[in-house]
This record gives C-alpha cells, structure tokens and sequence, in this order.
C-alpha cells in the first residue's frame, strides 16, 4: 500500500511482527495512552503500528493481513476499529485475523459492548479471551459495525465538535441532537427492507432512518444482538415542530415509547432520497448518497470479547 509503518520497542518481550501487531492512533480520546500501549505490546509480544493521518490504519490494517499476521489490535477509538476493519475487508482476511479491541476513544461503544473495560484487559482478552462471531454491516460495499444512520441524527454526529465529546462523553450526540431537532429539515425517502423472504416498504417524511448492526436505537439508545444476522432498523417519522425536541428527549433519554417511530428488523436493506442526497454517518463516518444499499454479512468478524460480553443484552 506504500504507507509507512512506525514502529516503537522500549524494551520487554520481543515482538513478531509476522503473528501479532496493534494498529494505534495517538490521537484518539485524552491522547494520553501511548506509553501504555507500547509497554504493553512489548510485554506481550506485539509490533505497535502507529497512524499519522486519517485512514491510515486502512493501510496498516491491509499490511498487517499481507505480511501474514494474525492476531491484531484496534487500539483508538471506533473510528479506528473501523479503519482496521476497512483493511481487512481489503485484504479479504477476516477470515484469517483474530480482532480485537483496545479501547482509547471518547465514547468506546463498540469496545464496552463487548465487554472490553480498557487498553490492558483489552490486550489480555486478545490473547485469552474468548472469539465470537460478530455480523459486519455492509453498506454499498463499506463496512460498518455500529450503524449507519440517516436524517437528525448523522447531523448530530458531523456537528458535534471534538470540545463537546470532551466534556459530555458518550452523551455528546444526544445532546447536539436534541439541540438540532427543532430545525431539522426532514427527509423524504422510501425504504425497502427484506427479512427471512418478507418484503416491508415504507416512503415519507423521516426525521431519522437509523440503522444497527451493533446498535439498537428504540427506547434508550443500547447493544442490538450482534450476532442474529439482522439490522436492527428504527424510522422515526416526521412530526410537528412543537413536537420534535419533547420526543427528542423522551425516546433518548427518558427511554420512552414515542408514536412517531417505526421498529423492523433486515437482513437487507435499501434507503433512497426522493427529492434530495442524502447525508449517511457510517459509524461516524459521513458519506453522501442518493440511494444506498446495505445487507450484513453473519458471522463475518472474529473479534476478541470480555466475561461480561452479552450478544443480546436486552432481550
């Protein structure tokens, strides 16, 4: 790929670079957790591959699965894990790498999902932890693990500045959200959704059409079951102005039930703009398309998880 690759020994175990290495971005959350990562991954036997620029860890991801290494570690935050991914999917080695993840963001969604509490139990269940089978999320040939969502909410998300993730953490996007609802201009989409050969269509006004591999957006915002092979699909329909930030607040925060939203679940999944492109955040990722198709993909990621890891929390 032609991407340079950093690499950083402080003494301790040596590393293989052919059997296990940590893609890391410096950046990420405090940025403060670089020294650990390395001490660590020279304790355990890890290549540290640092990323200095945006998409970087695609590269490094699609180096790592070239040059035969198979046990990886996604150290940043979920952006990062999606980068990684990005190169594997390249590289057409999910099958051949042992994922985890490492967790040194602001929200770490995926990372607590899977019962991953911080950098060094994530490091220990990389190596003796359990492997499961987790669905990826494809959307017009783009993986994706958490969501991809469309209308009020990827707004929310290209809106809410590095200062507010800071200082609100995980709420951050609920916050910007709510503060965006009242002026939200809605968009006018039809959806086609297949599921175990039923078809279910829908065509409207929509605040949001929100999307979940490892997301679920009903009630409060929580862990979808990852490995089901299903979207977890959630419409949240037009409404009046009065309206918006009431049920803003109710469905994300209070946790409640709201007339406005649609629930289903997919396997497949189309989303077309009727008047306009549309603005999709793919795991926080914006992208714009006047029609996009998605389908997941069961079992396709073997990705390291905690004691406390649960595929379907909520049911």
């Amino acid at each position: 790929m032609g991407s340079s690759i950093t690499v950083r020994t402080d003494g301790g175990a040596s590393t293989d670079a052919l059997e296990k290495r940590v893609v890391v971005n410096p950046e990420s959350g405090s940025g403060d957790h670089l020294d650990s990562v390395y001490r660590l991954a020279n304790e355990r036997g890890y290549t540290v591959c640092e990323t200095d620029r945006a998409g970087h860890a695609v590269d490094l991801a699609h180096e790592a699965a070239a040059e035969g290494v198979d046990v990886l570690g996604a150290c940043g935050g979920d952006g990062t894990l999606k980068e990684v991914i990005e190169g594997l999917v390249a590289a057409e080695a999910l099958d051949d790498v042992r994922l985890g993840v490492l967790p040194a963001g602001t929200a770490n969604i995926v990372a607590t999902d899977l019962g991953i509490e911080e950098i060094e139990h994530g490091f220990a269940m990389l190596d003796e932890g359990a492997v499961r089978a987790l669905d990826l999320g494809v959307a017009d040939g783009e993986p994706f693990v958490k969501s991809c969502v469309a209308g009020l909410t990827a707004d929310a998300s290209a809106a809410t500045t590095s200062d507010v993730k800071e200082r609100f953490g995980p709420l951050a996007f609920v916050i910007t959200g709510v503060q965006q609802a009242a002026t939200f201009d809605p968009l006018d989409v039809a959806i086609e959704a297949v599921a175990d050969g039923e078809t279910w269509s829908w065509s409207g006004e929509a605040l949001c059409v929100l999307v979940g591999n490892s997301r679920r957006f009903t009630n409060r915002i929580g862990q979808a079951n990852v490995e089901d092979g299903l979207f977890d699909v959630t419409v949240i329909e037009e409404m009046p102005q009065s309206d918006r930030v009431t049920e803003a607040i109710a469905q994300q925060l209070l946790g409640r039930d709201t007339e406005h939203v649609d629930r289903l679940f997919a396997r497949r999944l189309q989303i077309v703009g009727c008047d306009r492109s549309i603005d999709f955040s793919l795991d926080g990722e914006i992208s714009t398309h006047d029609e996009l198709d998605l389908q997941v993909r069961p079992g396709a990621l073997s990705m390291a998880v905690g004691p406390e890891y649960d595929p379907s929390p909520n049911e």
